[in-house]
């Protein structure tokens, strides 16, 4: 697979931002409170943090009912297993490509356009209830007056991540409600401006929206809600047991801030398993608990690479049983892409 600008980028921005997070802190340092951590508690944090790849596969087989009602839980762990191993070993995030090709690879009746268009409500529901857990943290949270996040007041980033949120949920929404109506809008404007491509997109488009089918129904959507819910609670409840491992002291409250902070923040280009984007954005974080540096950045790098390796090793093992390649997978997710754009 071509790394390309984006993927160049990302690594050059990860170097940045790990110089960055590393230059008050010494790898002595870290070395040392690790040492004195407790390696039994990080290995649980970890273990729990591995816990939401399965919770996620649930909330997909939901998410694809209207597609097909009698996915595997089987096929649906695996292919996001593979997905979250691709986007910690390959750049420019191209797990979300394999995931979709995986299952498509499991299930022939899931078509890669539905599978892709699932994902995209799987990341949207991802991003709403990061926020709604986020603004929650704030509130909970004693911050001084003034509080910042890179020059910008910590409650102007909350609501710009709200507003882009929700805003990309409800566009999504909209298109699942109004399907026809998308279609004609397409129709009228492409048969203006590039008449050939009208049927191929519309066939394309209708694909698309057929992976938006949660969004039409409100019992569907409730419980993809509710699985986000429980998926990020539980990353949280990781994370603070990282906080323990480590000898931080802060409440639940600070690692939920925590992993929205992150969240945001590993949404910039960065190297595969976004290191350096991950460390930056949990000392920025973990400042305004007042939590030292040493501690901080000890934390980060413990907790990532320890929570990196489950994941990225259960891939790779599903990767090679399903016979998949390297190469295949990037020859094909990117003809499909391609395709799709």
């Amino acid at each position: 697979m071509k790394i390309g600008w984006r993927g160049a980028l990302g690594f050059v921005l990860s170097a940045a931002l790990l110089v960055w997070t590393m230059r008050e802190v010494s790898f002595a340092q870290v070395w040392d409170v690790l040492r004195q951590s407790s390696l039994p508690m990080f290995v649980v944090s970890a273990l729990v943090a591995t816990i939401i790849f399965p919770l996620r596969a649930l909330r997909w087989r939901v998410i694809l009912e209207p597609v097909a009602g009698d996915l595997s839980f089987g096929a649906l762990w695996r292919s996001t297993a593979i997905g979250m191993m691709v986007n910690n070993v390959v750049p420019a995030r191209a797990g979300e490509l394999a995931r979709a090709y995986a299952l498509t690879r499991e299930d022939r009746r899931v078509s890669f356009a539905a599978a892709f268009a699932s994902l995209a409500v799987d990341r949207i529901f991802d991003a709403v209830t990061v926020v709604l857990l986020l603004v929650g943290a704030m509130f909970v949270s004693a911050f001084p007056e003034g509080t910042t996040i890179s020059g910008q007041p910590i409650n102007r980033v909350a609501i710009v991540s709200a507003v882009i949120a929700v805003g990309a949920l409800a566009a999504l929404v909209g298109m699942a409600l109004f399907p026809s109506l998308v279609v004609r809008l397409w129709i009228g404007v492409m048969g203006r401006i590039a008449p050939r491509f009208v049927e191929r997109g519309r066939h394309l488009l209708e694909s698309f929206m057929s992976g938006l089918g949660a969004l039409r129904s409100p019992t569907r959507f409730a419980k993809v809600l509710g699985w986000a819910l429980v998926m990020w609670l539980c990353n949280g409840l990781a994370f603070w047991l990282g906080f323990l491992a480590v000898g931080i002291h802060a409440p639940f409250s600070a690692a939920i801030f925590l992993m929205g902070v992150i969240a945001i923040g590993v949404a910039l280009p960065s190297s595969p398993g976004f290191f350096g984007v991950f460390e930056a954005a949990a000392l920025a974080g973990l400042t305004l608990y007042r939590v030292p540096g040493d501690l901080a950045v000890s934390w980060a790098l413990g907790f990532h690479l320890l929570s990196f390796l489950p994941i990225t090793l259960i891939g790779l093992y599903y990767f090679g049983r399903l016979g998949l390649k390297f190469r295949e997978l990037g020859e094909a997710s990117g003809a499909k892409a391609g395709a799709a754009a």
